[in-house]
C-alpha cells in the first residue's frame, strides 16, 4: 500500500466531510504503479497556471506521466519580462520558459547542458553602471559568437540552431535594452518568436524538443495583451505586476472583475486573444482538467480570458478539479473559498455571472482541511448547493510547511482521478 493511500485510509473514517470518487478508491495503487513503470504512457492531465507555483510539482509529475499539458499565462508585466515586452511588443515568455525547464529531462538521456544554458541569467555584481553594461554586452556577444562556455558545451547541430535564435534576438535588440538579469532562455524564446513571424508555438515546441520536455507546454495565447482589474473601490489597474503585490504595494480593495487589455477597443482585444486550433485540440484531448494552486487571478483566471477557452472547456466532458492555494494570496483579498469557486465557475461558463448549483462547471474541490480552514457553512454551500464533490485528503508535506501541499501527495491524488 502506498504511503498516500495509507494516509487516506487512516482519515477516511474520521473525516465526516470526506467524499472520495470511486475511481480514486478502486485500483489506486495498481494505477500509480503502472504510471510509474511507463510514464511515457501516462494520462493527459491539463493544468491552467502561471510559471512558478507548480515548479516542484511538475518535476514530481514526470515520474508518473510524460503526457501532461500545461497552458501558462503570457501576461506577466514585471521583472525582466517587462523589458522584453517593452522592447519587442510581445507576450511574456518567462512562465513558458520556467514550466518547460521544470519538465525537462535532467537525466543522462536528456540534454542537461542545454537546460543549463536556458536557465542562465546575465548578471553582474559590484560594478558601476557603465562597467556592468560592458560586461553584460560582452556576455551576450560571447553567446552570439558561440564562444560562451555554456553554449560551447552543447553539441552540434543544436549549438548552431540555438545560436541562430540568440543572433536573431541580438539583431533586433534596441540599443537601450537593459540586459541586467536577463534570462538566456527568454532571449532564445524571443529570437524564435521573431523568426517565426511573431508566433510562440513553433519556438515553444522546439525549445521543448531541445531540452526533452516530458510534457506539452504552451501559452494560452501569443497576443501582446495586459491584465486589467477593476477593484471594488472603483479603481482600475492595468498590468499584472501592479496588483499581485510582489513588485508594488498590495491592493487595498478586493478585485471585482478582470479582463484583457490592449491598445484596441474591447472587441478587437478579445478577438486578438483568440486561442489557436492547436490549443483547442490540447484542451479537447485532456483526461483531467486542473485549476491548481497559484495566484488566483493572474495565474488561474487569466488563462480563461482568451477567446475560445471557455467553449473548448465546455466541449470536453472530462472532470474539472479546483485545488485552492494555501497561505496568503494577495489577489484573493476579501474572498472566501465559496467566492473563489463562484468566480472560477463564472469564467468557465463565459457568462461572468454567478451560476446555479445545477450549472456548476467544477466537478471536484481537492484540498486538505488540516491546511486550509474552511467553515462548515462554506463546505455545505459548495457541496450541497453548488453540487461540487469535495475531496478532503492528507496533502501535508513532511516539513510541516503549512503554506503548500506536498508535491507527491497532490500528484498522486490527481492521478487517482484519471
Amino acid at each position: 500500500m502506498s504511503k498516500f493511500k495509507e494516509l487516506y485510509e487512516k482519515r477516511r473514517f474520521t473525516c465526516s466531510r470526506l467524499c472520495l470518487p470511486r475511481a480514486l478508491d478502486r485500483g489506486w495503487d495498481l494505477r500509480l504503479a503502472r504510471y510509474q513503470k511507463a510514464p511515457e504512457l501516462g494520462p493527459k492531465i491539463l493544468f491552467f497556471s502561471g510559471g512558478t507555483a507548480l515548479k516542484g510539482f511538475s518535476e514530481v509529475l514526470t515520474d508518473y506521466t510524460h503526457n501532461s499539458i500545461h497552458l501558462v499565462t503570457p501576461f506577466d508585466s514585471g521583472g525582466s519580462s517587462a523589458e522584453l515586452r517593452r522592447a519587442f511588443a510581445m507576450p511574456a515568455v518567462g512562465d513558458l520558459r520556467a514550466r518547460l525547464l521544470s519538465l525537462a529531462d535532467d537525466s543522462v538521456t536528456g540534454h542537461p547542458e542545454v537546460a543549463a544554458l536556458f536557465s542562465h541569467r546575465l548578471a553582474v555584481q559590484g560594478l558601476e553602471d557603465a562597467a556592468a553594461k560592458e560586461v553584460l554586452e560582452q556576455s551576450l556577444q560571447a553567446l552570439v559568437s558561440a564562444k560562451h562556455p555554456l553554449l560551447k558545451a552543447i553539441a552540434e547541430p543544436m549549438r548552431s540552431l540555438i545560436q541562430s535564435y540568440i543572433a536573431a534576438f541580438y539583431k533586433h535588440m534596441p540599443k537601450d535594452f537593459n540586459l541586467a538579469g536577463a534570462s538566456v532562455g527568454n532571449l532564445i524564446l524571443t529570437g524564435g518568436y521573431l523568426i517565426h513571424d511573431r508566433s510562440l508555438d513553433p519556438i515553444a515546441f522546439l525549445f521543448g524538443q531541445l531540452i526533452k520536455t516530458r510534457g506539452t507546454v504552451r501559452t494560452t495565447t501569443d497576443a501582446n495583451l495586459q491584465l486589467e482589474v477593476l477593484l471594488e473601490s472603483g479603481r482600475t489597474i492595468i498590468g499584472q505586476h501592479c496588483f499581485t503585490g510582489k513588485e508594488t504595494a498590495e491592493i487595498d480593495s478586493p478585485i471585482k472583475a478582470i479582463k484583457l487589455s490592449g491598445e484596441a477597443d474591447d472587441i478587437d482585444t478579445l478577438d486578438a486573444s483568440k486561442v489557436c486550433k492547436e490549443t483547442r485540440k490540447l484542451i479537447d484531448s485532456a483526461e483531467l482538467l486542473v485549476f491548481p494552486p497559484g495566484s488566483f487571478y493572474s495565474s488561474v483566471i487569466a488563462n480563461l480570458l482568451p477567446k475560445g477557452v471557455d467553449k473548448a472547456l465546455a466541449k470536453n466532458p472530462s472532470p474539472k478539479v479546483y485545488v485552492p492555494s494555501l497561505g496568503t494570496d494577495l489577489e484573493t483579498l476579501g474572498m472566501t473559498l465559496v467566492d473563489q469557486v463562484q468566480v472560477l465557475n463564472a469564467h468557465l461558463s463565459g457568462t461572468l455571472e454567478p451560476l446555479s448549483a445545477k450549472r456548476s462547471s467544477i466537478d471536484f474541490l481537492l484540498f486538505d482541511s488540516q491546511l486550509l480552514s474552511v467553515s462548515a457553512d462554506q463546505i455545505e454551500t459548495i457541496s450541497d448547493e453548488m453540487g461540487i464533490q469535495i475531496i478532503d485528503l492528507d496533502l501535508a508535506p513532511e516539513n510541516a510547511d503549512t503554506h503548500r501541499y506536498d508535491d507527491v501527495k497532490l500528484a498522486e491524488a490527481l492521478l487517482g482521478l484519471t
